[in-house]
């Protein structure tokens, strides 16, 4: 699944103006300037496709893309939403308030969505906002994944400290931990564990044609 063709498919902020429900479906979350952007570029191999910007709170609506593999397996087309970011304080109360409307009915109600992926940024120790949104989907029974993101900043002893800290940290109050990967924009590390994880789950899916 190496090469890919992705397309954007639109933005809306409302379910009508979501593209329909009939492709298995992943989201981005996390903190603003985590990166999400810069990782779906990553993922699909195609530079400009999700706008990447170095102020955050530029996404403002869930962004949808659909992706296709070049060569056809179980399930050839699939979609991606990069959704905006959490805990940018430079904006109004009630854009934080339509944001988080936006986000939390997109994640209860969205049919198709077979994954949140949650983005950490693998420099910091862990985040109150980020503990806070796996909390809220574990709650909400919302399958989800870690990805730790930015590992070119720092050398391997550095992220693999960072990353058991997350775990200790998480181990207060999860019996499971959920599975974890390592990423780099920059660097495409971590592009194929991510593909062949949603190549995994794909391959479940029941409803998806291309």
């Amino acid at each position: 699944m190496d090469t890919l063709r992705a397309e954007h498919l639109g933005s809306g902020r409302e379910a009508k103006h979501w593209p329909k429900p009939t492709l298995p479906e992943y989201a981005f979350i996390g903190r603003s300037n985590v990166g999400k952007s810069s990782l779906v570029n990553m993922l699909v191999g195609i530079n400009k496709l999700a706008r990447v910007s170095g102020t955050p709170g530029k996404t403002r609506n869930v962004e949808h893309f659909k992706v296709k593999a070049v060569m056809p397996s179980a399930v050839e087309a699939w979609m991606l939403a990069d959704l905006p970011g959490y805990g940018f304080a430079k904006t109004s109360q009630a854009e934080r308030a339509t944001w988080k409307k936006m986000i939390d009915t997109y994640l209860l109600e969205r049919e198709n969505l077979q994954c949140v992926f949650v983005l950490i940024d693998v420099r910091l120790e862990p985040q109150k906002n980020d503990l806070d949104m796996i909390q809220w989907l574990g709650e909400n029974g919302i399958a989800f994944v870690l990805v730790f993101t930015k590992a070119d900043k720092l050398k391997q002893p550095a992220i693999v400290s960072n990353v058991a800290l997350f775990k200790r940290t998480m181990k207060k109050t999860w019996d499971t931990l959920p599975t974890m990967f390592i990423t780099s924009a920059e660097s495409r590390k971590g592009r194929e564990d991510l593909l062949e994880f949603i190549e995994g789950v794909n391959a479940t899916w029941a409803g998806a044609s291309s």
